[in-house]
């Protein structure tokens, strides 16, 4: 199966990081978030992928197109004017880099790849800028048993900030990151059928809103319900929180 990425967005939302570099491609430990994503899909045995770029889409083709040179140690003969690369132990991916429109919405995006998918056979979707530890396997196994055209992971979203529980003024128990009310969201990890692109109308159309909201009028989209670690980076402080996950060396998406 491939896996699309939407990667074009501008991320004004963290925009101290944004305004120098594609928000895919902001880094936890070192390595952009795009490549976390790509990593957890290809633990899972897929790696075939299509990222949908817009602002800034050139610095992620620059960051694949070197990414053997970046990741090997090299031996560069001047004289021949050849260069040999040693120890080129890196990840089995295919990856195609498709310019999607600066100002293009998420539907739009996923739109303009459809000639990049296979005929008839489901694909992964998701967000260039969520991660989590959803077994993918049993997700696309999830979607394929049900026979519907779109699969959504939901996910309940951790409390945003720290809740208290009193006794009149006592301070019984404090709760960092609590969960939330319970609702459950869009996780950004989804298997869809190629007929879905035909609820799209163009490149304004935003994902969310028409195409999703008729698949469920129309009986069409089920849900994967995942209990387990699940983030989205937002803000500078989603990302910073990201960095000392990875840091520790127990972040659940490695």
């Amino acid at each position: 199966m491939k896996t699309v990425i939407l990667a074009g967005g501008l991320g004004t939302r963290i925009s101290e990081e944004s305004h120098l570099r594609p928000k895919p491609m902001i880094e936890i430990g070192g390595r952009p978030i795009l490549w976390h994503i790509m990593t957890l899909y290809s633990r899972h045995g897929f790696n075939d992928f299509i990222v949908c770029l817009g602002y800034k889409g050139y610095m992620i083709k620059e960051y694949f197109a070197n990414y053997v040179l970046h990741n090997a140690d090299v031996t560069v003969d001047l004289a021949k004017g050849a260069i040999e690369y040693h120890a080129t132990n890196h990840e089995p991916w295919r990856v195609t880099l498709v310019e999607t429109g600066e100002q293009t919405m998420t539907g739009g995006r996923l739109k303009r790849v459809a000639r990049y998918l296979e005929p008839g056979e489901p694909f992964f979707l998701t967000y260039g800028d969520g991660l989590s530890d959803v077994d993918l396997m049993a997700l696309a196994a999830f979607h394929r048993g049900h026979g519907r055209e779109a699969t959504v992971t939901a996910v309940a979203p951790p409390g945003r900030f720290g809740a208290l529980e009193l006794a009149g003024d006592q301070v019984q128990r404090f709760s960092e990151k609590p969960p939330g009310d319970n609702a459950l969201i869009n996780g950004g990890f989804f298997v869809l059928q190629p007929s879905v692109l035909d609820r799209i109308e163009g490149d304004a159309t935003v994902w969310e809103n028409q195409p999703l909201e008729g698949l469920a009028r129309d009986g069409q989209l089920s849900a994967f319900r995942h209990d387990g670690f699940w983030a989205a980076m937002d803000t500078l402080r989603d990302k910073n929180q990201l960095e000392a996950l990875w840091a520790s060396g127990a972040a659940p998406w490695r």
